[in-house]
């Protein structure tokens, strides 16, 4: 059997038929349905890219020292996490991480991958390509004396936007602890929390100072409109990151050097996130409302890029109201059957496409 053939058929693909009803609206199509950036990449970004343009040699695997030194000071400034630069590796876009990082631990079919009951598919994904079992709980102790090999979190969540608060996630990270597990901590969307603060796994309020079995997860593709520059880094417990480091040599997973230069200075810079932080909240201010006009519920949403809204009908009955409107969204099923009745709407749509999603549900 091939690999793809084990999988899940790709979620947007059964989008098809709610994109072209929604593109035939007279206004045409607001694409609310993946959260890609649409904003430009800050210049910061781009000049050091350029300038690291004439990149003959192979590039470090574990990134240049500037990075892994821009890596460790990014969580000690903005998630009060004390790293060492050797304890931060880079990765090809944060989704690659997630999709190998079973693998890249070793785990297999005699391991437990435990994700959340609403997640990101692809959580799942990795677990099934190293041929693990999984659970998708959010209670941990309904596992009994199941002892799991990784155990995923993400707050803020995606789709949800629900935020855990520090001792929610110091019990879940205490209690993987005691079962020998890895904890991956998912945090990607963490610059943009508009109802709670989220907080880091490696925050010594989680960790309790120590950085034992703990993994966190960071993406500059939403913070810095970098996605299409694959530039992410996960950093935490020294061992486990040098365990990774040494595979990821061997399987030539290396982030070209131009982008390792780009990260470095975006990594230090708070200016253009706060920037684009700003144009998040104004297009949530406008589309939270014209939901709510239409008959939707807005649920949790604390944080990150997406409003999680329900009807209390089948989430793939919303998808085609919306695409009646024109408005194209993802139906709650992609993140898990305990998603079903409700709807995943994304703020990365430019101005102009958010306000006409919004004029049309207010007309």
């Amino acid at each position: 059997m091939s690999l793809a053939a084990g999988l899940p058929d790709f979620p947007w693909d059964t989008l098809a038929a709610a994109k072209a009803r929604a593109a035939a609206h007279p206004d045409g199509l607001v694409d609310l349905s993946v959260g890609t950036p649409v904003d430009p990449t800050p210049a910061l970004g781009r000049q050091a890219l350029a300038g690291a343009a004439d990149s003959p040699g192979y590039p470090q695997t574990a990134g240049t020292p500037e990075l892994r030194d821009a890596m460790a000071g990014y969580l000690a400034r903005r998630w009060g996490a004390t790293v060492p630069p050797a304890a931060a590796l880079p990765v090809i876009g944060t989704k690659e991480l997630v999709a190998w990082l079973p693998t890249l631990l070793g785990l297999g079919p005699e391991d437990l991958v435990v994700l959340p009951t609403t997640a990101y598919p692809t959580y799942l994904v990795g677990a099934t390509m190293a041929g693990c079992r999984t659970r998708a709980v959010d209670d941990l102790s309904v596992l009994g004396d199941e002892r799991p090999a990784l155990v995923w979190l993400n707050s803020p969540s995606n789709p949800t936007g629900e935020v855990l608060a520090p001792a929610v996630l110091a019990e879940r990270v205490a209690w993987a602890r005691e079962r020998g597990a890895v904890v991956a901590s998912d945090e990607c969307y963490g610059e943009f929390g508009w109802e709670a603060e989220p907080v880091s796994v490696l925050h010594p309020s989680v960790s309790g100072g120590d950085h034992h079995g703990l993994l966190a997860l960071h993406s500059l593709s939403k913070r810095s409109n970098l996605a299409g520059y694959r530039a992410g880094f996960v950093a935490g417990d020294p061992a486990l990151v040098a365990e990774l480091l040494a595979v990821r040599k061997h399987a030539g997973m290396i982030v070209p050097r131009p982008v390792q230069d780009a990260m470095t200075v975006l990594l230090a810079d708070d200016a253009h996130v706060a920037e684009q932080r700003a144009r998040y909240a104004a297009r949530r201010q406008v589309l939270r409302p014209a939901l709510e006009a239409a008959g939707f519920r807005v649920e949790h949403s604390e944080a990150g890029l997406y409003l999680w809204a329900t009807r209390d009908e089948d989430g793939r009955d919303s998808v085609e109201l919306l695409a009646g409107h024109g408005v194209l969204v993802a139906p709650g099923d992609f993140y898990g059957t305990a998603a079903g009745r409700h709807v995943r709407v994304a703020l990365t749509a430019t101005d102009e496409r958010v306000g006409a999603a919004a004029r049309r549900l207010l007309g």
